[in-house]
C-alpha cells in the first residue's frame, strides 16, 4: 500500500508518524528519532503531512516541503476533537488524530512562515519580555520606596529619571542597606531600557526597509512596531479570505451568540495572537486620545464612534477595522487611501 497522508506529533526527540493510504488503511504507526526523522521522510513518496501548529513546527514544515511533501498546520485545538480516549505513550494517538484532521474539508490552516519571519518575531518576544521585566523592576522599585514613605509621579520616565540622579548619588534619606537595594534595581532598569531602545531601533530599521511595513505605517494609528509585528507574523495576509477574518483570528470581532433567529452579539472573543491584538489596541487608543484632544484632526468615522460609544469599546472597534484595513493594504499590495470626508 502507498501512503498518501502522514500525521506527525512533534516532540523533543521522539517524534510519533502514523500513515494511512488512500483508503484509510494504516500503513505505519512508528516512533522516530529526531535524527532520523529527515531520513524517513526520504523514503516516503511525495504525501500530504499534517502537523500542529506548535513550537518548532514551522522549521519542519520547511525542510519536508524541500523534500517535496504536501506541508498543513493545524491549530492544536482544531486537532484535539480527534483524539481518542485512551490515549498512552504505548499507544499515542496525537498522530492519528492529526492524520485524520488533516483530511477534513473543512479544516482550516497555518501558513507556514519563512525563516525571515521568524527571525523578527524573535525581534518582537524578546523586546516584549524586556518591556515586562521592565515593569516589573518599575513597581519593585516603587513598593520599595513607599515603604519608607517616597512617591514618584506616575510613568516610567519618572521612575527612569529616578534612577538616574540615584545612581549619580542623589539619594533619599532612607537606610544605607534599602539604598544599596535601591541601586540594583535602578542599575538593572537602566539597562533594560537600553535594551528596549535597541530592539525598538531594530524594529523600526526593518519597518524602514520592508514595503508592505512602508504601506501600514501609512494607516493612522500604525507604527513601525506594529507594521513589523503583523507583517513578520501573516506575511502577505495571502492564508485569510476577507479582513473579517484577519479580525477574527485577532479576536477582535464579537461572539455570536445567535437562536432562534434572534441575533445576540457578546464581548470580543480575545481568540489569536495576543500580541498583536495588544499593539492594535494600544495604538487605537493613541489615536482616539488624538482625536479627542484635537477634535479637528479627526476623521468623521472616527469622531462619530468616540461619541457614540464608551472610550474602550470605541478603540476596540477601531482595532477591529484597522486590522481589516491592513489585510486590504496587503493583500491587495496598494497604498492606504483616506477615505473622503
Amino acid at each position: 500500500m502507498t501512503v498518501k497522508t502522514v500525521g506527525l506529533d512533534l516532540a523533543k526527540d521522539v517524534f510519533q508518524v502514523h500513515g494511512i493510504s488512500e483508503t484509510g488503511r494504516k500503513v505505519f504507526n512508528k516512533k522516530i528519532k529526531r535524527a532520523k526523522l529527515l531520513a524517513f521522510f526520504e523514503t516516503l513518496p511525495p504525501c500530504t503531512v499534517g502537523m500542529e501548529a506548535c513550537g518548532s513546527a514551522h522549521h519542519w514544515g520547511r525542510e519536508l516541503r524541500k523534500l517535496g511533501h504536501d506541508v498543513r498546520l493545524m491549530p492544536a485545538a482544531y486537532v484535539k476533537p480527534y483524539v481518542k480516549r485512551g490515549k498512552t505513550d504505548a499507544a499515542d494517538a496525537d498522530a492519528e488524530a492529526i492524520c485524520e484532521a488533516v483530511r477534513r474539508p473543512s479544516m482550516r490552516f497555518v501558513e507556514i512562515k519563512s525563516t525571515d519571519q521568524q527571525a523578527f518575531l524573535a525581534v518582537h518576544c524578546s523586546r516584549d519580555l524586556v518591556v515586562r521585566q521592565r515593569t516589573q523592576v518599575v513597581n519593585m522599585i516603587r513598593s520599595v520606596l513607599r515603604e519608607f514613605g517616597h512617591v514618584l509621579p506616575t510613568g516610567v520616565e519618572a521612575v527612569k529619571r529616578f534612577s538616574q540622579s540615584h545612581m549619580d548619588g542623589d539619594q533619599f534619606d532612607m537606610p544605607e542597606l534599602a539604598n544599596g537595594i535601591l541601586g540594583t534595581l535602578c542599575y538593572q532598569l537602566l539597562g533594560l531600557n537600553a535594551r528596549i531602545e535597541g530592539y525598538t531601533l531594530l524594529i523600526k530599521q526593518h519597518a524602514l526597509l520592508d514595503a508592505n511595513c512602508r504601506r501600514l505605517t501609512r494607516i493612522p494609528g500604525i507604527g513601525p512596531i506594529t507594521a513589523s509585528a503583523m507583517v513578520a507574523t501573516i506575511g502577505d495576509g495571502s492564508q485569510f479570505r476577507t479582513g473579517r477574518d484577519l479580525a477574527a483570528w485577532l479576536g477582535l470581532t464579537p461572539l455570536n451568540k445567535s437562536s432562534g433567529g434572534k441575533e445576540r452579539l457578546g464581548k470580543i472573543t480575545k481568540m489569536g495572537d495576543r500580541y498583536l491584538r495588544k499593539l492594535l489596541v494600544v495604538g487605537m487608543t493613541s489615536r482616539a486620545l488624538q482625536a479627542r484632544n484635537h477634535p479637528e484632526r479627526a476623521d468623521r468615522w472616527t469622531a462619530n464612534i468616540l461619541a457614540q460609544k464608551p472610550f474602550r469599546l470605541a478603540t476596540v472597534a477601531m482595532a477591529n477595522k484597522s486590522a481589516r484595513v491592513i489585510w486590504a493594504v496587503l493583500s491587495k499590495g496598494q497604498q492606504y487611501r483616506q477615505p473622503v470626508a
